[in-house]
């Protein structure tokens, strides 16, 4: 039933085509959707209808507020829709699981003697792109191969051709030596770009190119490079011996099928060119659960091909979808030239359809035999330490905290958060020291608990804040440290009007637990899951807080560098770090790069290029 203000709202909906966006009563975006008529769609949420699905009914109960933007087409709609989904998360769309930004291959052409880099975005910077791949395992694999056959730099030199000596990487033949002038652009690019047909998947291309160039350099007597090629075709031979070949028939095509099981769903793609199978990836999708397969494989075509770099003549899907005509219109415009969207029938592209299929369906059952033991593990684990230590609850969020420093230098406090015996990165939390001089833990370590729980009784009553995750309060506060740290702590804990909150110590030597009130320590068994938990949460405190200490570190080091180099000042330190966004960007840009920086000239470049 619609409230009155939602009564007004569906009332004043244009008959147009559009995107209508759902919020609840904090202002949060829950669900984003487009249609052909806007009037008509999101009307048809608040009619009883025995049609609609739980999640449905869940998500009408929660919208407070409904906001629509009027399109001039269905395929702008499309196009909107999936920005919106891409940058708001909703809760109740189908969306790909993580909410990350998948990993991508990137070479960038723009520069004279190109970089292979792994990236997480798209950009229109003249650079070639690869992916996404499912993860960044996938792609240091790729990578790894990738450079044994096409050997390329890695360094962030300014190529000249005239360095005295090369680097390491150079005499174990995983880069042509540009720097000390071994190899020349022309060149160099030229091994690039059979690295680009390589991943495209055209290895058949790119030994055609090499026998070429092995025959040339042999017809000249340069019998070294021909040796060199010779190896190269036999390692790429060796690859394509690996790829299974699907069919003599097929060309370029992607097959995305799907699985499903309790709630759970999976999308495996098989990317098929030339007739084989150069890679798969599989995608886990949130929020498919109740939804028909052909909402669910529609919505995960919409959101991976809106980020995919490479998007071929034809796309094979297990069944037809709802809107496969303007998702495919949305296709050609995406690769500029016409794309296909078919479900196969018969032949060769309904035997590959239904082995990935069957993929689909062994992963999904591998991943929630994984999902299932990590749980079960994680739930004893949290069960051993509300035992052992005598909690009044299960201790399901769990805090910890670290403090880093360098001889009382660059101090700073990690907050890191595990949920259910897994990280929340989301609420991981970075403090730098204020109050506190020297190398003082205690303190350190008060000052940042003092602060973390003055945040959690902040409140917003603006229509439209974000949640305040710091309200979320721990079960179980860990701190990384003995008996010293828990008394100090203790008491700014309690000063905070929080000691309710269970809090102990864990003193690194014995792996010793120590809590407020007890002589004796706490000693977890060495094979309990209790202690490997413990121990988890501790590390993880200490590398998030011991990365930011170096970061912090390093970018004072060079400031002290860009301190002392001639003719760079106060202005021009500060005109670079805006210009760069980072110390690190400074040390990585080039002489022309820092000498175009506004109120820079070429003489501070090289000089700030030789100092650092």
């Amino acid at each position: 039933m619609a409230t009155e203000a939602i009564a007004k709202q569906l009332a004043a909906l244009p008959q147009k085509p559009g995107v209508y966006i759902m919020k609840n009563a904090r202002g949060k975006v829950i669900y984003v959707g487009k249609a052909i008529v806007l009037r008509n769609r999101v009307r048809s949420y608040f009619q009883k209808s025995a049609s609609h699905t739980t999640k449905t009914e869940l998500l009408v109960q929660e919208v407070a507020d409904i906001e629509w933007i009027v399109t001039g087409s269905e395929l702008e709609a499309l196009i909107l829709e999936a920005e919106l989904i891409r940058k708001y998360q909703p809760h109740y769309n189908i969306r790909l699981k993580d909410d990350k930004r998948y990993p991508y291959i990137k070479i960038t052409w723009q520069e004279d003697y190109p970089h292979v880099l792994i990236v997480r975005r798209m950009l229109p910077d003249g650079a070639q792109y690869f992916g996404p791949f499912a993860s960044s395992q996938a792609v240091h694999q790729t990578l790894e191969l990738l450079r044994r056959l096409f050997p390329y730099r890695t360094c962030n030199r300014e190529i000249t051709g005239h360095d005295k000596r090369p680097c390491l990487y150079y005499h174990i033949k995983r880069c042509t030596g540009p720097c000390i002038g071994a190899i020349d652009k022309e060149s160099y690019r030229a091994i690039l770009k059979q690295a680009a047909l390589f991943l495209e998947g055209k290895q058949e291309d790119v030994l055609e190119s090499l026998r070429g160039e092995m025959t040339h350099s042999a017809e000249t007597l340069q019998f070294e490079r021909a040796a060199e090629l010779r190896d190269t075709i036999g390692a790429v031979e060796k690859v394509i011996e690996r790829q299974r070949i699907v069919s003599g028939h097929l060309h370029d095509h992607d097959f995305v099928a799907f699985a499903r099981q309790d709630g759970d769903a999976c999308v495996q793609v098989f990317f098929v060119r030339s007739g084989r199978l150069i890679g798969r990836e599989y995608f886990v999708l949130d929020g498919a659960g109740q939804e028909s397969e052909q909402e669910a494989v529609g919505a995960f075509i919409k959101q991976f091909y809106s980020e995919a770099a490479n998007i071929p003549p034809e796309v094979l899907v297990p069944l037809d979808l709802d809107e496969m005509g303007v998702i495919q219109e949305w296709l050609n415009q995406r690769r500029g030239t016409k794309v296909v969207i078919k479900v196969p029938k018969r032949g060769d592209k309904r035997r590959v359809m239904n082995m990935a299929r069957e993929n689909a369906t062994e992963t999904l059952d591998r991943l929630r035999a994984e999902w299932e033991y990590d749980s079960s593990k994680h739930t004893e684990a949290i069960a051993e330490l509300q035992q052992a230590l005598n909690l009044p609850k299960p201790p399901s969020r769990i805090e910890c905290y670290d403090i880093s420093n360098t001889q009382g230098t660059n101090s700073v406090g990690s907050m890191v958060v595990f949920i259910n015996g897994r990280p929340s990165k989301q609420d991981y939390r970075r403090f730098k020291i204020q109050t506190v001089q020297g190398a003082n833990d205690f303190a350190s370590m008060a000052e940042v608990l003092s602060r973390r729980l003055a945040r959690a009784a902040e409140k917003s009553d603006q229509p439209g804040a974000k949640e305040n995750r710091w309200a979320l309060l721990p079960d179980l506060i860990i701190l990384d440290g003995g008996k010293g740290q828990l008394h100090i702590v203790g008491q700014a804990i309690a000063d905070a009007g929080y000691s309710h909150i269970p809090t102990v110590g864990l003193a690194k030597q014995n792996e010793e637990l120590f809590m407020p009130g007890r002589d004796e320590s706490v000693l977890l068994p060495r094979d309990s899951q209790a202690l490997y938990l413990v121990q988890r949460v501790r590390d993880e405190a200490h590398r998030f807080a011991i990365t930011y200490h170096r970061k912090l570190r390093s970018q004072e080091s060079v400031r002290s560098a860009l301190d002392t180099i001639p003719g760079v000042g106060p202005k021009r330190r500060q005109a670079l770090l805006a210009h760069f966004g980072s110390v690190s960007a400074i040390k990585a840009a080039t002489i022309d790069e820092l000498a175009g920086v506004p109120g820079m000239n070429r003489k501070a470049a090289e000089a700030i290029a030789e100092m650092l």
